[in-house]
Parts: structure tokens; C-alpha cells; sequence
């Protein structure tokens, strides 16, 4: 049953980050001996204990509202946390997964935090608000240290492998992220419930299908081509995720949220594919990316300055 009032949407918004953080934790501390370089082990370490009071602070927070986290939710956070981990350790690029990743988290744990405050703030929780906003400037902290790191995360997943030999590969897993950003950004416009933000996730889609055919076109002049698997295997999970934004009352927000991490993950993952691509002496496919780039940060900004019109079509009038 959707939340009837505000009060209950609070309720709702302190649930979905409690198991967010409760994932992240499932994250966070096996990401240490997963990060290939002592000073990114040291930021997951760092970050592995403010995520711990993050865990805290909103349980506290829910038994103020006479509220308790969802098991339901929290477990399958923690699995989900958990499986994420396992598909990193099994790439070759262990410590370049697992930084992308974990760079996409931040930016959703970030957004979370702004429209947990945003509702907090319009429910007269002022504590909660206050929770929200200091979690968040910690969640930004970690982003921000991840993204000053992709000099170090690129050595760390190249070592003991030659740059030109990986490159393909580097390509072909950007071209499935845009695979599953074409799927999603399909469905979006439809789901959103807003105007702007419709707006934006329709001129990206076009933005997007241009990115897929520069990395069609740098795969073909390499002699390679897309992986049709893990093609195959985003766009599923972009259909499955469509369809669970579709069933969730404060849609718009929700997924205003999620594509806001998208963005983010495609942006660490370019970042990386752009030091791959000199390192292997690949000027033309360094040149294309450095093209995708700016286009990736901008429609980010863009969805993030839609939160409060998505949070207006999201909450009980």
C-alpha cells in the first residue's frame, strides 16, 4: 500500500536509506582487500566506519518515528551488496569495477540524502533534516575521493596486463553501460511524471545513441566488437529496473535518483577507458571519450536540478 501522508513517506524515505546503507556496509568491508592500491583500501576503510554511524544515526532516527528498518529490504541490500563484491572479484579490472561502482553508490546514496532532507524538511523534521544533510556531505566526501583516485584504480587493475591488449574490453563494457542507459532512457520519459526531467532524459537518449555508435565505430576500427552477453545482460537488468520504478509510488523521484547514479557510473567508467586508451597509445578513442564525457557530467547535473519538481510529483498533495 503506498504512504498516505507525509509523515508515512518520511517513514518510507528513512526505510530505503537504511537498506542503502546496509548494502553499502555489505560493501564496504570487503572492498579493502578488493581495491588493488593501500590508498584506496585506506578510503574504503575510512568510508567502512562512517557508514557504520550512517547505519546508526537513521535506525535512530526511524525509532524516533516509532518506525523500524525493513528486514526484507535490509536483506536483500546485504545480498545484493554481497553479489556485487563476488562480480568484482571475477573481472580481470577488480579494483576499476569496484570503483565504478562504488563511485555510482556515493552519487545514489547522495541523491537519497537530498530528497530524504527535502521530505524531511517539508514533514517539519528538522532533526531528520539536519541527519540527512550531514550523511550526505560525507557521502560526497567519498565520492569525491574515489573520482581523485582513477590515476591509481587504472594501475591497480592493470597490473601484470598490458594496457593495448585490454583496451577492447574497457570499450565493450562502456558500450553495454550505454546499452542499458538506451533501454532505461526508452522507459524513462514515459515513467517520470514531470515535464523537465522528461525533457532531459529524452535529449540524452538521443546524446546516448550517439555515444553507442562512436563505440561501435572504435570497436570495429580495432578489429573487435560489442560483447553481445553483457549487452544482453544490462539491458535486462535496465527493463527489470523500469518495471520496478513503474510499481513504486514516488516514481518520479525514485527514478530521477537512479538515473542520477547511472550517469555516474557511465562517468566512471569513461574515466577510466580514457587512461586506458593513452596508455595504449590510443589517441582516437581518448579523443572520443573525452567527447562523452563533458555530455555524461552535464545531463547529471541536469537530472539532480529536476529533485525537487520529481519530489512535487512523488509526494501526497
Amino acid at each position: 500500500m503506498a504512504p498516505e501522508s507525509l509523515a508515512e513517506q518520511l517513514v518510507k524515505y528513512l526505510t530505503d536509506v537504511h537498506a542503502m546503507e546496509i548494502q553499502a556496509l555489505a560493501q564496504m568491508r570487503k572492498a579493502p582487500e578488493l581495491a588493488g592500491d593501500p590508498q584506496l583500501a585506506s578510503a574504503f576503510e575510512t568510508h567502512c566506519t562512517e557508514t557504520e554511524r550512517h547505519e546508526s544515526l537513521i535506525r535512530e532516527r526511524l525509532q524516533a518515528h516509532d518506525a523500524a528498518p525493513s528486514r526484507i529490504e535490509d536483506l536483500l541490500g546485504k545480498l545484493s551488496g554481497k553479489g556485487f563484491t563476488l562480480f568484482a572479484q571475477a573481472n580481470p579490472d577488480t579494483p576499476g569495477k569496484l570503483a565504478t561502482h562504488a563511485y555510482s553508490y556515493e552519487h545514489m546514496e547522495l541523491a537519497a540524502y537530498d530528497l530524504l532532507e527535502k521530505v524531511a524538511k517539508r514533514a517539519g523534521d528538522e532533526e531528520t533534516a539536519a541527519v540527512a544533510r550531514e550523511i550526505r556531505a560525507e557521502e560526497h566526501a567519498m565520492a569525491v575521493r574515489i573520482g581523485e583516485q582513477w590515476d591509481r584504480t587504472v594501475a591497480a587493475s592493470l597490473k601484470g596486463r598490458d594496457a593495448a591488449e585490454t583496451l577492447d574490453g574497457y570499450l565493450a563494457d562502456a558500450h553495454a553501460l550505454e546499452t542499458q542507459s538506451a533501454t532505461l532512457l526508452d522507459k524513462g520519459p514515459k515513467l517520470v511524471g514531470t515535464p523537465g526531467l522528461a525533457q532531459i532524459l529524452e535529449n540524452h537518449h538521443a546524446e546516448t545513441n550517439r555515444h553507442l555508435e562512436h563505440l561501435e565505430r572504435r570497436l570495429e576500427e580495432r578489429g573487435g566488437k560489442p560483447s553481445r552477453v553483457k549487452d544482453a545482460a544490462l539491458k535486462l537488468g535496465a527493463l527489470n529496473w523500469s518495471g520496478f520504478w513503474a510499481a513504486n509510488p514516488d516514481t518520479p523521484a525514485k527514478l530521477a535518483m537512479f538515473a542520477y547514479a547511472v550517469e555516474h557510473l557511465e562517468i566512471g567508467a569513461y574515466e577510466q577507458l580514457t587512461r586506458v586508451a593513452r596508455l595504449a597509445g590510443d589517441g582516437e578513442t581518448a579523443m572520443v571519450v573525452d567527447q562523452i564525457l563533458p555530455e555524461e557530467r552535464a545531463a547529471a547535473e541536469f537530472i539532480f536540478g529536476t529533485f525537487d519538481d520529481a519530489l512535487d510529483a512523488s509526494l501526497p498533495a
